[in-house]
């Protein structure tokens, strides 16, 4: 892969953050991989894995790379040991920590399935899901509808870190802004969950109802971390490169950063990150060969993620397509074909007809990628806002959230 950079002088570039610590943990580059439906199984956090390694040699620094989380799992799918929910928490041999995202909306459901991956030695660090906008989750009170209600997010926090604590695993809250602007709860939440025992919050600085248009609001970033100092604070929301993450830092203050789509289809963002928080200018800038080269691993990775099933891969693999040649001259009908690929041999053979010398082309490959989506009001439970506190009749509404929640 294509490195490029601007160096003076002979002397080693000072780390701009130290390494995040997380409970246990210490990551060398203090980046973590947003966990992301459908996108961050295994075969894609193994290709960020590389290319995150890869970062920090660029930037002189060795250690850890970044953390890196598995995409969502609700408990409820895991403590019934759903066959696909288990396969969304495997692991590769040499991933550490092994990162969890658990998806909650019981206390009692949310205990034993902590406990089965502890117990079970499956994971070495938990994130818990308070961000989630799709309105399949939040009509049920789940997701970034969940912490209005600050009994119940409390509580779920507390189940989950007191069964961690028996493995001395460390948990961490990932949640939004908020509802909308008029029911803003990320200042108390996250201060419920200091007080609960997590080891890391993370902020993505947009609200329920903005879903991902708009700008993120960094502002709210840089409030939450003067009001939590005991623990890391992490931001997230627009970063599509490394100087995107610098700035963010600079801006708010923040212990550390979540990249979720601005790796789509450019898992070596990590490489540039890694680098950037080393204090080095390396930047990776690959040809359409070397990015073709990266599509081809990502879809061999998939096939054996998929034990083997070509088709199942290929079919994962088309939604990456867009992403991983934006700004690229490919093409329209190879796109379109790429789009519709059914083998590897069917990808080979496309990928064989396209000119690998072609440059990085800049800005038209930069920049947003993945679904904006428009601002929206949110579906809720019926009198959810009426209240902070759940009644008998949204505690009905929650128990049943769960099984709104397809794919594990």
């Amino acid at each position: 892969m294509t490195i490029v950079a601007e160096r003076d002088g002979g002397s080693a570039p000072a780390p701009l953050l130290p390494p995040l610590r997380i409970g246990r943990h210490e990551i060398g580059s203090p980046v973590v991989l947003a966990p992301m439906a459908g996108i961050t199984n295994r075969a894609f956090r193994r290709l960020c894995r590389q290319y995150g390694n890869d970062g920090l040699a660029a930037g002189g620094a060795g250690g850890a790379s970044s953390l890196y989380v598995s995409e969502m799992v609700t408990s409820r799918a895991l403590v019934e040991r759903s066959p696909e929910t288990m396969r969304l928490i495997e692991h590769d041999g040499d991933e550490h920590p092994r990162s969890v995202q658990l998806y909650s909306v019981d206390p009692a459901t949310t205990a034993a399935a902590v406990r089965m991956l502890v117990t079970e030695d499956r994971a070495d660090h938990i994130d818990l899901n308070f961000g989630c906008p799709v309105p399949k989750v939040t009509r049920k009170g789940g997701g970034s509808a969940l912490p209005w209600k600050r009994d119940l997010f409390r509580a779920i926090v507390g189940a989950a870190v007191t069964e961690a604590a028996r493995r001395d695993v460390p948990v961490t809250v990932k949640m939004r802004k908020g509802i909308d602007d008029e029911h803003l709860t990320f200042l108390d939440a996250a201060q419920a969950a200091v007080e609960e025992g997590v080891a890391a919050v993370a902020l993505h600085g947009r609200t329920a109802a903005q879903s991902y248009s708009g700008q993120a609001d960094w502002l709210a970033i840089r409030q939450l971390k003067e009001a939590v100092t005991s623990v890391p604070v992490l931001g997230n929301g627009d970063i599509w490169s490394a100087e995107d993450a610098l700035r963010m830092v600079a801006e708010t203050g923040c212990d550390g950063v979540v990249v979720g789509r601005g790796c789509l289809g450019r898992p070596w963002l990590f490489t540039d990150l890694a680098a950037a928080f080393a204090g080095t200018t390396a930047r990776v800038r690959p040809t359409l060969g070397e990015v073709t080269d990266t599509l081809r691993r990502h879809a061999e990775y998939l096939t054996e993620f998929y034990d083997g099933d070509e088709l199942r891969a290929c079919r994962d693999i088309r939604k990456h397509i867009a992403w991983y040649l934006k700004g690229f001259p490919a093409g329209s009908e190879v796109r379109n074909r790429l789009a519709l690929v059914d083998s590897l041999a069917a990808l080979d053979e496309l990928i064989a007809t396209t000119d690998p010398d072609i440059p990085w082309p800049g800005e038209p490959a930069e920049g947003p990628r993945g679904r904006a989506g428009s601002p929206r009001t949110v579906a809720l439970p019926e009198n959810w806002l009426a209240s902070r506190e759940l009644d008998e009749t949204q505690r009905a509404t929650v128990a049943q959230a769960e099984l709104s929640v397809s794919g594990g």
